[in-house]
């Protein structure tokens, strides 16, 4: 299956990604996580992604597509995927519509985590606490929230015109959130 994972930042993508690739038998392929290692290594990518990430902006299209690009053309990946945190603006959807068209897999399900605004804040704190995670205070958290919503949120609509959008509460323990998770995909299988 190749499918993309969207939801605001703090829905919960990063850890359903990791529950479903295991689930589906897909790699978890998470920008965020990629961004992460960057930065942590100090790599020249690491260098730029850091300043947009701490003021909780996006990393540039450029980079985060060449980045995609090379990730999906490894053999892992040729079976199917499980994108988390990308395509996040429309150019990057064009771009990864451009992917798929040139390996002939085009992208199979949307799934949308929705959870209401005040939670995702709150989760988000509560992880910078835990994991002392330097880009998550609350004006970047609040900032990102602000992000997705003017420039992600509107690629949802895009999707939806595709067919392709499944949408599923993301409030809840984790096994429930993939409970329901997996019973709406097998469900929108079924139905078409």
């Amino acid at each position: 299956m190749r499918l993309l994972l969207m939801g605001p930042p703090g829905a919960g993508k990063g850890t359903q990604a990791k529950v479903l690739a295991a689930r589906l038998g897909v790699p978890a392929i998470s920008t965020g996580d990629i961004f992460r290692a960057n930065v942590a290594e100090e790599t020249d990518l690491g260098v730029i992604a850091k300043r947009y990430m701490d003021a909780g902006e996006y990393v540039p299209d450029e980079v985060t597509n060449d980045m995609v690009r090379e990730r999906l053309a490894k053999d892992d990946a040729h079976d199917g995927f499980l994108l988390d945190g990308y395509p996040r603006t429309v150019d990057q959807v064009k771009t990864l519509d451009e992917m798929l068209a040139e390996q002939q897999h085009p992208l199979e399900r949307v799934l949308v985590l929705e959870v209401d605004r005040d939670e995702l804040v709150g989760r988000l704190l509560k992880r910078a606490e835990v994991e002392g995670r330097t880009d998550d205070t609350e004006e970047v958290v609040r900032r990102r929230q602000e992000v997705y919503a003017e420039e992600t949120a509107p690629l949802i609509e895009i999707y939806h015109q595709r067919d392709l959008v499944v949408s599923v509460e993301g409030t809840g323990e984790v096994d429930e959130v993939t409970e329901r998770v997996l019973t709406a995909l097998s469900s929108r299988d079924n139905a078409g």
